[in-house]
């Protein structure tokens, strides 16, 4: 089968804890030259993780061929036992024997806040797995990465005519106004969370009509608060899906864009690309780590019409999916 979406990002191992307070009440307030905190967790568990790899594991459950571009270490093993065991292709993953695999530590508190302290490991050598043979290659992700990969996979898809999201992340802060600009001209569509989208406008003081004029759309999730999608010189507001039961925030965001990379590879309209993204981060937050939950085509559509209402396209393409899950 020909492959279909290309996911440039990192693949990690995330150790993922629970504080039960609120960070806030144990930061002293006012300037200081001295931080020296500890945070007595209550649960410790290790996950698969990694943009690239949620990303596509999410997708693949909709039906999608999504491919991670990647790079790994030594002690990847037993995640690649976990990706075949889940049809997820790695011929775009390098191995790189002398180092480990990423490592997240991702600490959440009781409003969902997070404080993540994130090792890159065999992700720096990341730049070295350029992107080729890209026949049959429809859309690309630029999920975060080691910032040289982030420039040259959008440079790879650029060159091949292949239309890409950028989506930086957290790495929207170690980026200059100008590579940030590049990056604006270069993609089709762009994604942020709230907060990252406060930062690249403080960086490039650009605003979303000043975005929306460079690419097809312009995505802004705010967690709990939906989402907001802008594209020709419309505002189409997303409420978030509703959840039985939060456990873990943690992959919400990149559940919600395999939902989102869903709907645009089917040709939705945005309002339904943005309701069956909420639907997917709505499933990821109910299970504790980034890819644990599991969901069919025909579930998904399940939840869509709960909280939103019945919708043909979207049923047509989930069951055009559904044959080939």
């Amino acid at each position: 089968m020909p492959t279909s979406i290309l996911v440039c990002g990192s693949i990690s191992y995330d150790t993922i804890m629970e504080f039960p307070d609120r960070f806030q009440n144990h930061i002293l307030s006012g300037d200081s030259n001295l931080l020296n905190l500890a945070f007595h967790v209550t649960t410790l568990r290790r996950e698969f993780g990694g943009c690239a790899a949620n990303i596509c594991y999410n997708m693949k459950m909709l039906g999608c061929n999504a491919v991670p571009v990647a790079t790994a270490g030594s002690d990847f093993s037993s995640y690649s036992q976990w990706l075949s065991k889940n049809s997820i292709p790695q011929q775009y993953i390098n191995i790189v024997e002398d180092c480990c695999t990423a490592q997240d530590f991702i600490t959440s508190d009781i409003d969902n806040n997070q404080i993540a302290i994130f090792y890159p490991g065999a992700m720096d050598h990341a730049c070295k797995n350029r992107l080729q043979d890209l026949e049959g290659v429809s859309i690309g992700v630029i999920s975060p990465d080691s910032i040289k990969a982030m420039r040259e996979h959008a440079l790879d898809f650029e060159n091949a005519s292949i239309p890409f999201l950028f989506d930086p992340g957290q790495t929207t802060a170690l980026f200059n106004d100008i590579e940030l600009t590049t990056f604006i001209e270069k993609a089709d569509w762009a994604i942020f969370n709230a907060y990252e989208w406060q930062v690249f406008q403080e960086k490039t003081n650009l605003n979303h009509r000043d975005v929306c004029g460079r690419v097809k759309a312009l995505i802004v999730t705010a967690g709990s608060e939906g989402s907001t999608i802008y594209h020709d010189d419309k505002v189409v507001n997303v409420p978030a899906a509703k959840v039985s039961l939060g456990k873990d925030p943690t992959g919400c965001g990149d559940a919600y864009r395999a939902g989102l990379f869903f709907g645009i590879s089917n040709n939705l309209d945005w309002e339904t690309c943005g309701r069956i993204a909420s639907v997917m981060g709505a499933y990821n937050y109910e299970s504790q780590g980034s890819q644990n939950h599991r969901l069919t085509p025909d579930e998904a559509y399940e939840r869509y019409s709960h909280n939103y209402g019945e919708n043909k396209p979207l049923l047509i393409a989930l069951q055009k999916a559904h044959q080939q899950f």
